[in-house]
């Protein structure tokens, strides 16, 4: 049985959602669907608890961080087992997840937030210094789920914050169970998890209580967001949709990049937001790098986690297979498919790891995100031409630059419009590096003491001496 940490206790709700397993379509646990009492309680309990919280020292907090991240990796291999039932992916990148996790929990842990002395001479001192906002509502994606939770609430906790999760109806298991191992150690009201469905998130987003709202998910959502947060000036933060480009320089060896390539499209079957979406490279290599990425496509192998051989998962929710079945569509109709394309005959969500060439700029493929298992490449001639095809997107969270040459590499990159440009590399995460978003991939930065900051307000402090 699945509860909700509400206050520090564990709580049921009226209704009840069922939890779909991907990979066979079964029903494999319920969560309780949490109604408009139950946020107004949640968030009651984390503004009680701010009370104190907001005023306790950075080795309190850190102590407390320090203790989730042990609850976390003690019980990494259960939580590891609740992933992979509630997003079908395979073992591995369900424990990459949990990882994950517990890195951004021991890096926050670590960061404090003293004051910042900016001047100082005979006459006065001026400090900048970092107050906690209050309550933070954090609205969590399906594609990630754990860990999008944690990159909110350790950051949230550390800046003198309490919080309200609010758990993906469709992934609710894995933070679910987060929520029980917690409730006896750390305090009540600190974490509040919920689980339930949109009228619950809109009810959070919109609680007047509510200082800061965290999202991560659609740009359409986001904007639904903001418009709530605009009556009361709520603080932001949104990770939203990405079409990142990755540009591959003449001078890239097609065999040697093919497999990073491969992996950084396709990684959880390409429901990441900042994976490649978009593959550019240059005419004099562009059957080399098609057939490579192809030959290695073609030799995946689609399981669910029962399967041994298992590489790569199914989509994770029927709403979502739908529509990557319309991008795969549109590249039967605008290009050739190389690798995969048909789908299956078996339950579950699965769609075989699609490689597309000859598609091109102003396609469905192309110009927006599947976030599904296909992977459009895209034939250019022109460098420039190509810089310019890549900014061309609303879209601005990643992008990616190949070369072998790394000055002609950083010179192309110095011209992409996104938050993070990799050099050699796409979709390195770290807690410390900060992961900002740029356009119409949302507001705000999260990861690094950037994103520290996000879950505070600066107060200049201006002392006169005499």
């Amino acid at each position: 049985m699945f509860k909700m940490l509400i206050n520090g206790q564990l709580a049921d709700a009226a209704n009840q959602l069922p939890v779909i397993n991907p990979a066979d379509e079964t029903v494999i646990a319920h969560v309780p669907d949490a109604s408009t009492a139950d946020v107004d309680q949640a968030v009651a309990a984390a503004a009680a608890a701010w009370k104190n919280w907001r005023n306790t020292s950075f080795e309190q907090r850190r102590d407390i961080l320090k203790s989730i991240s042990k609850t976390v990796a003690d019980n990494a291999a259960e939580l590891a087992e609740l992933l992979i039932k509630e997003t079908g992916r395979p073992m591995g990148i369900a424990q990459f997840e949990v990882g994950l996790a517990v890195q951004f929990l021991d890096y926050f842990s670590e960061q404090r937030l003293d004051p910042e002395v900016v001047l100082e001479d005979a006459a006065r001192r001026v400090e900048l210094r970092r107050k906690p906002l209050g309550v933070v509502a954090a609205i969590v994606p399906w594609n990630a789920p754990f860990y999008l939770a944690i990159n909110k609430i350790a950051p949230a906790l550390m800046a003198g914050n309490c919080i309200v999760v609010k758990s993906a109806p469709t992934t609710p298991l894995t933070t679910a169970r987060f929520g029980a191992l917690i409730a006896d150690t750390v305090p009540a009201g600190l974490v509040n998890i919920l689980s339930g469905g949109n009228a619950t998130g809109a009810h959070l987003v919109s609680h007047p209580d509510v200082a800061k709202i965290a999202f991560t998910g659609s740009t359409q959502t986001g904007r639904v967001i903001m418009a709530a947060a605009a009556p009361s000036l709520k603080r932001l933060t949104l990770e939203l949709g990405g079409n990142d480009a990755a540009i591959v320089l003449p001078d890239a060896n097609p065999e040697a990049i093919a497999p990073a390539l491969f992996g950084l499209a396709f990684f959880n079957s390409g429901q990441i937001c900042a994976v490649i979406k978009r593959l550019y490279v240059h005419d004099s290599i562009y059957d080399a790098v098609c057939n490579a990425i192809a030959g290695i496509a073609n030799a995946a192998t689609l399981g669910n986690e029962g399967d041994p051989a298992l590489q790569f998962g199914p989509v994770q929710n029927k709403a979502q297979y739908d529509k990557v079945l319309t991008f795969l569509a549109d590249a039967r109709a605008h290009g050739t498919i190389i690798a995969g394309g048909d789908v299956p005959d078996r339950p579950g969500y699965f769609i075989p790891l699609t490689v597309v060439r000859d598609i091109s700029d102003g396609t469905m493929m192309v110009d927006e995100e599947p976030f599904g298992p296909i992977l459009p490449i895209i034939r250019y001639s022109n460098v420039d031409d190509a810089i310019a095809r890549a900014n061309a997107s609303p879209y601005g969270l990643g992008a990616s630059v190949w070369s072998s040459n790394l000055a002609e590499a950083e010179k192309v990159a110095s011209q992409i419009e996104s938050g993070t440009v990799w050099i050699n590399q796409h979709c390195a995460l770290d807690p410390a590096v900060p992961f900002p978003a740029h356009k119409q991939s949302g507001l705000g930065v999260e990861g690094g003491r950037e994103g520290l900051y996000a879950y505070t307000a600066l107060q200049t402090f201006n002392i006169a001496k005499g």
